[in-house]
């Protein structure tokens, strides 16, 4: 619409030039403290939610494939566009010097992904029962936009591995 001096301007001329276009900017479509903007498309903006979970509980597994432990997790569910970063943080411990205990992450949902060595944090001690915090961040490029689930995995390379303080952490793009 082109505003001319003097012509009248509607009430359907208002909602739609101007209230419907406000409507499309980004603090109208926040609809929550902490979001953020992600492109989906040209011209289309999404709000998005960073999304984390915690478990403080020490447990442990001899599994030497990725499997949940008793506590299952930590799991977050987040709308997600086709890029993701996640964070997954965990203190881990073996109880035989020089063995590996890692913790990866799987994704479900809109995306299926296993838990896998290529993602994952390590702990490889020189001493049984040493205990160090590991922490990484990757950039998953390739989800299917929709609702996906993010979720802790734990394996062993043999023996016993103690996993505490686990947290996920996903920035969904």
């Amino acid at each position: 619409m082109t505003a001319v001096d003097g012509a009248h301007f509607s009430d359907v001329q208002f909602n739609r030039y101007i209230r419907d276009n406000l409507l499309e900017c980004a603090p109208a479509k926040a609809g929550a403290a902490g979001q953020h903007f992600a492109v989906d498309d040209l011209n289309r903006l999404s709000a998005r939610t960073v999304q984390t979970a915690f478990i403080s509980t020490s447990q442990t597994t001899t599994s030497t494939t990725f499997a949940d432990l008793a506590t299952v997790g930590p799991t977050v569910t987040v709308e997600t566009g086709r890029n993701a970063l996640i964070w997954i943080n965990c203190q881990i411990s073996h109880a035989t010097a020089n063995i590996q205990a890692s913790a990866s992450f799987e994704i479900s949902g809109a995306t299926t992904w296993a838990a896998n060595n290529i993602e994952r944090i390590t702990h490889d001690g020189n001493s049984a029962g040493q205990s160090l915090r590991y922490s990484q961040c990757t950039r998953y490029p390739d989800l299917t936009p929709g609702t996906n689930t993010f979720k802790m995995k734990y394996r062993v390379s043999s023996g016993t591995g103690t996993f505490a303080r686990r947290e996920i952490i996903v920035l969904p793009l």
